[in-house]
């Protein structure tokens, strides 16, 4: 496995941590990643406000994912809300865990916002895991405005800690979820 060692977004990757792997079930390039729960506010498809993004596995270590800014994520007005704008990136950034098929949690989240993202606006984002040590995972992103080569209008860095499913089960009380958390464990 190939060492890392740099700086990502402005987290710092330590030089002993590996390359990521994928894992052999992990979705095809292409193939849509599952909202880990219909009623999320970020992909779940069943929240009437919610951004309902869709995210695919793409090549290597990368997810692509898409949302529409609507009306009920402005900040300011007609501009979409930073904490909007992070949510999207944490769901982008969070799904390229599906690719070495284990459940982790947000540790750590930095968003760089370079361009105001309009409502009405289509945000295409790519996340790639960057690197991983033990429960570690470093990933970043780059969110562009209307198309995949748009112009750039938010990065972002995270740090993701790998958890046991059952940090899932403990947390999540007798709710609706309990037919709709989907089992990702390896």
């Amino acid at each position: 496995m190939e060492r890392i060692g740099r700086t990502v977004h402005p987290l710092v990757i330590p030089q002993d941590a590996l390359a990521p792997q994928r894992h052999p079930d992990a979705p095809k390039p292409g193939e849509t990643i599952a909202s880990h729960y219909r009623n999320c506010f970020g992909c779940g498809v069943e929240h009437p406000t919610g951004l309902h993004m869709r995210i695919e596995a793409g090549t290597a270590m990368t997810t692509r994912a898409v949302f529409e800014v609507t009306q009920h994520h402005q900040g300011a007005p007609g501009i979409a809300h930073g904490g909007i704008l992070s949510l999207a990136f944490d769901e982008a950034l969070g799904a390229t865990n599906w690719l070495i098929r284990s459940p982790a949690v947000t540790a750590h989240l930095e968003v760089s916002y370079r361009l105001p993202v309009p409502v009405g606006t289509k945000v295409f984002i790519e996340a790639t895991m960057q690197a991983v040590l033990g429960r570690k995972i470093w990933s970043t992103a780059e969110g562009r405005l209307n198309s995949p080569d748009g112009p750039l209008a938010v990065e972002s860095g995270s740090l993701y800690m790998q958890v046991p499913q059952e940090h899932f089960d403990r947390h999540r009380g007798i709710t609706a979820m309990d037919s709709t958390l989907l089992d990702i464990a390896p």
